[in-house]
């Protein structure tokens, strides 16, 4: 388990490392910059300005001090703040967007396992022709439309909950949100749970366990439960790219002062410090959480340990 933990360390590095690279040269490589706008400046004071963050420099020599300040976790100051710390407006935003796709994710997990396991007990009943309908449904629907929808239906028309904001404002107005981004996540991982719940009720062991004269939920939970998941368990790494990208839009949609907004504002400003310094933290999330998911599939799966 040490060697496997210690493989997938070094691979979380060497991937953070290529996609601060790849970031790094798209960035600067691409047409335009910060202080390019409407009324352009001066040569003069556009030149002080590149001066003063290194732009003025070799494109080589800008990325190996770019990377010497990653190392020693310092991404620079933004452009377009003026005065302001990378890490200190990641650091502001970053709770509010982990919190959003946290209960996004937990919300999705726990009502789509639950969905899907129905539906595989009652399978070819009412209950689960209507599962299955609101799965279809959500698949269907990307996030861009669901979020609108739900503000219109329950934020507009029903006044129930705020159409934007966040939990210090109104406690409420997490809800339209978390529902949104999590609606298509849900959706996918009851489908998976449904059948892989079936094939795990079909195999021989369940047969045993059922000859044996165990009841119905202790069959399920302790000898199905754990078959069914790891369809999910594997679904989780994508759903978390997903989950984190996806809820950009959300944060955008509900006027969430997520990691979301500054980010978009740092890609049309040409902000590149910023940029890179939401890059990096995006994909340093995706990394671990898949880290973390191959851990739990190994946990799970004894075929994969004796491998």
């Amino acid at each position: 388990m040490l060697r496997f933990l210690a493989g997938r360390f070094a691979l979380m590095i060497f991937t953070v490392w290529v996609t601060v690279t790849l970031g790094f040269f798209i960035n600067r490589l691409a047409p335009g910059s910060a202080f390019d706008s409407d009324r352009p400046l001066p040569p003069e004071i556009k030149a002080n300005l590149e001066a003063k963050y290194g732009l003025d420099q070799p494109l080589f020599v800008q990325y190996l001090k770019y990377m010497k300040g990653v190392a020693q976790f310092d991404l620079g100051e933004s452009f377009v703040y003026e005065g302001q710390a990378v890490t200190k407006l990641i650091g502001e935003s970053l709770p509010v967007s982990l919190a959003l796709g946290s209960m996004a994710l937990i919300l999705a997990l726990l009502f789509g396992s639950v969905f899907g396991i129905i539906s595989a007990i009652k399978r070819n009943s009412f209950i689960d022709y209507l599962f299955s309908s609101i799965s279809i449904v959500g698949i269907s629907l990307p996030i861009f439309v669901v979020g609108p929808i739900l503000m219109f239906i329950f934020a507009i028309t029903l006044d129930i909950f705020p159409t934007s904001g966040w939990i210090d404002e109104n406690p409420l107005a997490i809800v339209l949100p978390v529902v949104s981004l999590s609606i298509p996540y849900f959706a996918v991982i009851a489908r998976l749970s449904r059948s892989s719940m079936i094939d795990v009720l079909r195999s021989d062991y369940i047969r045993t366990a059922r000859a044996k004269g165990l009841s119905p939920v202790r069959i399920i939970v302790r000898h199905g439960l754990k078959g069914a998941m790891l369809p999910v368990v594997s679904y989780l790494g994508p759903a978390i790219a997903g989950i984190i990208t996806g809820s950009l839009v959300i944060e955008q949609i509900f006027r969430i002062p997520g990691l979301g907004r500054p980010f978009v504002q740092s890609v049309l400003n040409r902000d590149y410090l910023l940029t890179m310094g939401c890059v990096i933290v995006y994909g340093m999330l995706l990394v671990a959480m898949n880290t973390v998911v191959d851990i739990l599939y190994r946990v799970l799966d004894p075929r994969i340990r004796q491998k």
